[in-house]
């Protein structure tokens, strides 16, 4: 049985979780919250080191409250994360409140999508789309 590295969507502390109790709900051992959620957890500059670590691909939705299109977005997003719970974990990173970190993943326009696995940027994709298209494009990388 071999273990995942997770970070808490709450506090960010990474934990070690077997693979086969992925779907069970794991508790942070640090924070003893929901592991894992079926909603897009808030990233931030703080958060940011922890959560691109870990066993589990991190999609970051990169936004702003101004933007019409990361509006209508949002709930797509949240449909996504319901549906790739324990697979992929779905964060969103208001460029407003966060200038420097948006800068340093070099975001250009907005929404723009970064996936991460084993702490590294693998893709990107801008603009908004509609459930079916962000599920084939997770899964032409591998999520």
């Amino acid at each position: 049985m071999s273990a995942l590295v997770v970070p808490c969507a709450h506090c960010a502390g990474l934990n070690r979780i077997p693979a086969d109790r992925l779907a069970a709900g794991p508790r942070c051992g640090r924070c003893k919250s929901a592991v894992l959620t079926d909603t897009p957890f808030e990233l931030s500059r703080a958060s940011f080191a922890n959560q691109v670590k870990g066993d589990l691909p991190l999609l970051v939705d990169v936004w702003a409250s101004w933007c019409g299109p990361c509006r209508s977005f949002a709930p797509i997003f949240e449909q996504a994360a319901a549906q790739l719970q324990g697979r992929c974990r779905l964060a969103k990173l208001d460029s407003e409140a966060n200038p420097q970190l948006s800068s340093q993943l070099g975001i250009r326009s907005i929404p723009s999508l970064i996936l991460f696995k084993d702490g590294s940027e693998t893709a990107r994709q801008s603009g908004a789309m509609p459930l079916p298209q962000l599920l084939a494009w997770l899964q032409q990388q591998g999520v």
